[in-house]
């Protein structure tokens, strides 16, 4: 059973990343919307604006308190966040409160144990059950849109795949907090074997995003990225053995640990050519940005696999 410290670190820590991650997903839904489904764009933006308030509570009580691990992963901000916000906010009319990525970008570490009072794990419980409530409307609104999309009811800009994909990363989301809740010790074996097959669908389907998004004429791109969902296609695939005990998850690790290394590197370069202006895409800024995180915080799992 996890102790008060631990629930509160793992839990303040994975609202961070994911936290963000949804109130994004919010808003690329938002915009992906035609005029015809003003109601569906209007409900995205509630969810955006319930996931802002949230974070925002998550950001005032973890400074101090989270690890510093996950801080310096790349996976709560970087670099570019704030500049990516503020472009797509340019771009779509969407106001987005970069307050708290600026607040974000100032967290200190710390230790849990050392900030831990009975009040401040009651706060994070409430806040826990907050998300846990919320994510779960989220999937369901996500689970409307694709069925929609599917019955040729609804058009929108996001691909049928994305829907699902974002989805899919909601549902990890929510398990992760009901474990917290559950006060659920970590197996980090059975969670390497989990995480690897997830994760390496995630980058594989986002380098097939990215190649879908980019302007025909980016030749040089295009390659690369169809080269980075095929990569990921057989790291999918393998981790898949491992799990079936046919290969040694330690083979996958390394491997997926070098891809992730490298597809995180080609997120970062399309990210600034994006703020930059010198790619040619329908690619938003802050979704490039976002991809950077998520191969971020697969990059800080991989490391702590690669210790098994």
């Amino acid at each position: 059973m996890l102790s008060g410290a631990d629930f509160i670190r793992l839990s303040l820590g994975i609202h961070l990343f994911f936290g963000r991650i949804m109130k994004e997903h919010s808003f690329f839904l938002q915009i992906g919307f035609t005029p015809r489904d003003a109601g569906f764009s209007n409900q995205a933006n509630a969810f955006r604006m319930a996931f802002d308030n949230l974070l925002a509570d998550v950001v005032s009580l973890s400074n101090g308190v989270v690890s510093q691990d996950v801080l310096q992963s790349g996976e709560v901000v970087t670099k570019y966040t704030l500049n990516a916000e503020m472009l797509s906010a340019y771009y779509t009319g969407v106001p987005i409160p970069t307050g708290i990525t600026q607040a974000e970008a100032g967290l200190s570490a710390g230790s849990a144990a050392a900030s831990f009072t009975p009040a401040l794990e009651e706060r994070v419980h409430q806040i826990n059950q907050k998300y846990i409530s919320l994510v779960t409307a989220l999937i369901q609104f996500k689970t409307n849109i694709l069925s929609n999309v599917l019955s040729c009811s609804m058009f929108t800009v996001n691909y049928p795949l994305l829907i699902d994909h974002i989805m899919r990363e909601a549902k990890l989301y929510l398990r992760i907090i009901q474990r917290l809740q559950n006060r659920e010790e970590v197996n980090v074996q059975r969670e390497a074997f989990e995480q690897e097959l997830f994760w390496n669908r995630i980058m594989a389907e986002h380098a097939k995003f990215i190649h879908g998004l980019l302007d025909p004429s980016e030749d040089e791109l295009i390659a690369a990225a169809n080269n980075f969902g095929k990569e990921f296609d057989q790291l999918t695939a393998e981790a898949k053995q491992a799990i079936e005990k046919t290969i040694p998850i330690s083979k996958v690790t390394d491997a997926s640990l070098e891809a992730t290394k490298r597809i995180r590197d080609f997120k970062v370069q399309g990210t600034e050519g994006l703020l930059g202006c010198k790619i040619k895409s329908i690619i938003i800024p802050l979704l490039g940005d976002h991809v950077v995180r998520e191969a971020s915080h697969y990059l800080r799992l991989l490391k702590i696999f690669d210790k098994l």
